[in-house]
């Protein structure tokens, strides 16, 4: 039986917008009215199940689009460890060769939180349990997940991770079953987006 995944990234927010490890923040006003306009548009497709990634821009994200979402663990941004919350550059400037091992070494982990090949696999994982009978599943995670399930879903190497670019409030589709998936990219979410 076909299960159909469908990923949304969630809006903007300060963190985005600074190129800042994520460190939970809520979506910034810009985010959120782009979100609502998306939901007055129906842009949020029917699922049997709907779930969020448990940052708090997934889940205002979710219940800016009007959906009531089940926050899921599995679906968790990728651990920054002791980055989190810091912004890129700052951290390529006090720690250079930590982001280059990070950047090029899907194994490294020199921020102590989760490897990218750890995040693939938790992701994977989560997209290999789902049931036949799952039906359409709707998610909103954050743009890591998403690229983490492409990689996964297309057994690409995780390295293509870094090329794939996720814009916020698009949907990425995954359709087929355990071990066969096809993939339908960002689809803009919002007024006019069909």
């Amino acid at each position: 039986m076909t299960v159909r995944v469908m990923l949304i990234s969630p809006a903007t927010s300060a963190a985005l917008r600074e190129a800042r490890f994520d460190d939970d923040v809520p979506l910034d006003e810009a985010g959120a009215r782009r979100a609502r306009a998306a939901a007055d548009a129906g842009a949020a497709p029917g699922a049997d199940r709907v779930l969020t990634g448990p940052s708090l821009r997934c889940r205002e994200t979710a219940a800016e689009l009007g959906v009531a979402a089940e926050p899921l663990p599995e679906l968790g941004d990728w651990d920054m460890g002791r980055w989190r919350g810091r912004r890129l550059d700052e951290v390529g400037v006090s720690e250079p060769e930590a982001v280059s091992a990070w950047l090029s070494d899907p194994a490294a982990v020199p921020h102590g939180g989760e490897s990218l090949r750890a995040l693939c696999a938790r992701v994977g994982g989560w997209l290999e349990s789902l049931p036949g009978e799952a039906g359409r599943v709707l998610a909103v995670v954050e743009p890591g997940v998403v690229r983490a399930a492409v990689v996964h879903a297309l057994a690409l190497p995780a390295e293509v991770f870094w090329r794939l670019d996720v814009a916020p409030l698009t949907l990425t589709e995954l359709s087929g079953r355990v071990g066969r998936w096809n993939l339908r990219c960002g689809r803009p979410l919002g007024p006019g987006s069909g």
